[in-house]
């Protein structure tokens, strides 16, 4: 019966950590290409090609960045939970404030995407250049991404050191 239960929760914890080691990458992997491709597609100064990249980098927004944010602490609580590490360890609440950091960067950056590509998609309907309103909200968007970059990056750090020594 103990062999049984081990090997079920050693189970769980191989499902739990590669749920999360997954949603990780989505999280970064799509939140590197959005940026990528918005921050091109914006200085090509290509209306057309703007407003197309702007509608696919909300819609990949939407269905990858979103799924994983909300997947990566779910996951998160249950691989401490299975792996015995308490949820106020040093390095978690760490973790857990920079997770909050990239979100209070992200949120804006979410609705600074949909006005951008509202403004984008206008401007090429009228045949004309893109509004410095427009431009001027991409310049947020990069002044918000480089903390969450940076936010994302140290998080990826915590989660492979757990550095108990240094946070307690």
């Amino acid at each position: 019966m103990i062999i049984i239960v081990m090997s079920v929760v050693a189970t769980a914890f191989i499902l739990a950590k590669l749920i999360h080691i997954l949603s990780a990458a989505v999280l970064f992997g799509s939140g590197a290409a959005i940026a990528f491709f918005m921050f091109v597609g914006w200085r090509s100064k290509d209306v057309a090609g703007f407003a197309l990249t702007a509608r696919h980098v909300v819609l990949a927004d939407w269905l990858f960045t979103s799924s994983a944010v909300v997947i990566q602490p779910l996951s998160g609580i249950a691989l401490a939970h299975l792996a015995g590490w308490p949820l106020d360890a040093g390095w978690l609440l760490a973790t857990y404030g920079l997770y909050g950091l990239v979100g209070v960067c992200w949120l804006p950056v979410v609705w600074i995407q949909l006005r951008v590509r509202k403004l984008a998609e206008q401007a090429k309907a009228t045949d004309t250049s893109l509004p410095d309103a427009a431009h001027h909200l991409m310049r947020i968007w990069v002044i918000l991404g480089i903390p969450a970059f940076i936010g994302v990056i140290a998080i990826y750090v915590l989660m492979i050191a757990k550095p108990v020594g240094i946070f307690g």
